[in-house]
C-alpha cells in the first residue's frame, strides 16, 4: 500500500463524481491508500471549488469535509479543520477560520481583515479579530 498526499482535484473528483474516469481513479487512489495526507491549502481550495465552482451549499460542503476527515486513513490538522468548519457552518469562509486558527497557534496573533463578516465570525467563535477600516 502507498501513502499519498491528495491534491485538491483528486478530492473534488472523488466528492462530486462528475467525470467517470477521473472520479473512479480518484476514489480508488483514496480508498487504496494506507495513508492520505490532506493539507489545509487543499481543503481551502476544496471548499472554494465546491461552493463557487459547483455551487454546492455550505451544509453539503461541510458534510463532505466531515466524511473525509473521519476516514481512518486520512491525516489532517483536525483542530484547524474544525475551526474552519465552525466559520463555514455559520455562513463564513472556511479559509478565514483556518487562517485565524493558525495565527492563534503561531503566537496568539489577532486575525486582521477588511472583511467585516469574517471578523465578526472569528470573534463569535472565540478568536480575537480586528477590522481594518478608516478612522
Amino acid at each position: 500500500m502507498v501513502k499519498i498526499t491528495a491534491d485538491t482535484n483528486v478530492l473534488v473528483r472523488a466528492a462530486v463524481m462528475d467525470d467517470s474516469v477521473q472520479s473512479a481513479l480518484a476514489a480508488k487512489a483514496l480508498l487504496n491508500a494506507e495513508l492520505v495526507a490532506v493539507t489545509l491549502p487543499s481543503l481551502c481550495e476544496f471548499v472554494w471549488v465546491l461552493t463557487r465552482g459547483y455551487k454546492r451549499n455550505t451544509s453539503e460542503v461541510a458534510h463532505a469535509l466531515r466524511r473525509l476527515i473521519e476516514s481512518a486513513s486520512v491525516v489532517v490538522d483536525r483542530s484547524a479543520v474544525e475551526a474552519g468548519l465552525a466559520v463555514l457552518e455559520q455562513g463564513g469562509d472556511f479559509a478565514d477560520g483556518v487562517i485565524a486558527f493558525e495565527g492563534r497557534r503561531a503566537g496568539d496573533c489577532v486575525f486582521t481583515s477588511f472583511d467585516k463578516e469574517a471578523v465578526e465570525l472569528i470573534s463569535a467563535n472565540g478568536g480575537e479579530a480586528r477590522l481594518l477600516a478608516k478612522k
